[in-house]
């Protein structure tokens, strides 16, 4: 599975790098965010373009999985 570390990185990046993967048919994969506006803005992403998107937080982070 293909993990794109988005650690550090401030909007529109994360977001732009998901919807690259997606583009290209990357699936499965995750993309690590640490911040909570990236992962709120990569889940509106999945949501508005009917992509299913699953969301695991960890200590320091977030794990958003897109799924075919």
């Amino acid at each position: 599975m293909k993990v794109i570390d988005a650690k550090g990185l401030s909007c529109p990046e994360p977001v732009l790098l998901a919807k690259q993967a997606v583009a290209e048919g990357e699936y499965p994969f995750q993309i690590l965010v640490d911040d909570e506006t990236p992962r709120e803005n990569i889940l509106r992403f999945a949501k508005n373009n009917d992509h299913h998107a699953s969301l695991i937080e960890k200590d320091d982070h977030y794990v958003i999985e897109f799924i075919r």
